[in-house]
């Protein structure tokens, strides 16, 4: 795949970073004097495009119409949704996907600009922080772009109710599905026969509904447990 990063400031830089970490081809486009003498230090200098991310003929030097994606990453909100309207509207790029800097603009980023993806940042760190208050120990490793789903993960501690019981016999709501346990540092792929233990590490995709309910049953306090009791089926 082929991914042209806009804008190579720290979001577009660890983005590109990331991409090339995991094998896909990527060129970046920088403007700015002194964020591209930073590239020139961070990424190869082959994949390093100056000039302005909206300017066309910057986008064809950097390959734009062999494009599978464009993620438009500067700090100028109308800048990002031209790059991403000029992607899809004159170089049929197939997918494209906006930084949102002012979450007052995020209402802009829709399909009539050809935004596939908005990215709002302020909005995502709000709701992982909210996420995190509400849930205890709890982690949200990543919000799934389709639906109102996370990753999310939890270390079952001693006094769990959870503990000793197996995945079966838990009344998890349909929308919570366990993907993956680790246990002694190796991974489990989870059955309905599984058994929690103390200290395992459970992987979860679900809901917000689901992740409450697993944060009752993997709580050791009293107040919770009287909660998951009831969260528990009767084998």
């Amino acid at each position: 795949m082929f991914v042209i990063v806009a804008g190579g400031g720290r979001v577009g830089t660890q983005l590109a970073l990331l991409l090339l970490e995991h094998h896909y081809k990527v060129n970046i486009i920088e403007e700015h004097r002194e964020l591209l003498s930073r590239l020139h230090g961070l990424l190869p200098t082959e994949i390093i495009f100056a000039g302005s991310p909206s300017n066309p003929q910057t986008l064809e030097m950097a390959g734009i119409q062999q494009a599978d994606v464009v993620a438009s990453c500067t700090s100028s909100d109308a800048e990002n949704l031209a790059i991403c309207f000029m992607a899809r509207q004159y170089y049929q790029v197939p997918r494209t996907i906006g930084r949102i800097n002012d979450p007052r603009n995020a209402w802009l980023f829709d399909r009539e600009f050809h935004v596939d993806a908005a990215l709002n940042q302020a909005a995502i760190f709000a709701s992982l922080i909210a996420e995190e208050m509400s849930l205890g120990d709890m982690m949200t490793l990543l919000k799934l772009r389709r639906g109102n789903y996370s990753l999310v993960v939890e270390k079952i501690p001693e006094g769990a109710v959870a503990i000793g019981k197996s995945i079966q016999n838990l009344n998890l709501p349909e929308s919570c599905v366990i993907a993956a346990i680790i246990r002694d540092e190796k991974v489990i792929a989870p059955r309905g026969s599984t058994v929690f233990n103390v200290n395992d590490e459970v992987y979860a995709v679900t809901d917000p509904q689901g992740a409450e309910s697993l944060a009752a049953l993997f709580c050791p306090y009293p107040d919770r447990n009287n909660r998951a009791g009831e969260l528990l089926s009767v084998s």
